[in-house]
């Protein structure tokens, strides 16, 4: 691992151990440097300000990896890996939602929550002659249906298991992708 990636690595950590109890607003980059022993010069070097290391945690730490569960089979393996990584993480993504940095977990939740989707309709999409706009349309509607689910649950205290909002979700979408893509396919062949 590169010095930068320990450095970068180690200001992630300083700011995930303040946001467990000051809310994002209130914390500086002097306390962030304090929290991991680097000056102020070496944080603006890697980063421009607080919000860039917050998008920084996000896009490299949040999910190791959910590309294996892009597929129909495993899509809800992966949706549960989300869950997990806020449950994990919950006073620094809870945190994050009540902030001016929520764009950052926005951001994330559509970014992954899309690749699992996108998957999924690009296998059921198989042999299916469908634009790829309208690929992303469903691919659209479904990310921001599950990521309002997703903020919802977080909004709720994370009260309801996340396997029953899986469940949930898993029996109100079968058969409604391919119900979709097959719509647009005949739309387009008339």
């Amino acid at each position: 691992m590169s010095a930068s990636h320990l450095t970068k690595t180690a200001l992630a950590h300083s700011l995930k151990c303040l946001m467990e109890h000051t809310p994002l607003n209130k914390i500086t980059v002097k306390h962030l440097v304090d929290g991991c022993g680097v000056n102020r010069q070496t944080f603006y070097y890697h980063f421009q300000d607080i919000y860039a290391l917050l998008g920084w945690i996000y896009e490299t730490e949040a999910v190791e990896s959910i590309h294996e569960y892009r597929s129909y089979d495993t899509w809800t393996e992966g949706f549960y890996k989300i869950f997990c990584y806020i449950e994990n993480n919950k006073a620094f993504c809870c945190n994050t939602l009540e902030s001016l940095g929520r764009s950052h977990l926005d951001g994330y939740l559509y970014q992954v929550t899309h690749d699992l989707i996108m998957g999924v309709i690009d296998e059921l999409a198989c042999g299916v002659k469908v634009r790829g706009e309208d690929k992303e349309f469903i691919a659209n509607f479904y990310t921001l249906a599950f990521t309002g689910l997703i903020i919802q649950w977080m909004r709720n205290d994370m009260k309801e298991p996340p396997k029953h909002i899986i469940d949930k979700l898993s029996e109100l979408i079968e058969g409604n992708v391919v119900r979709a893509l097959h719509k647009y396919e005949h739309k387009y062949q008339h």
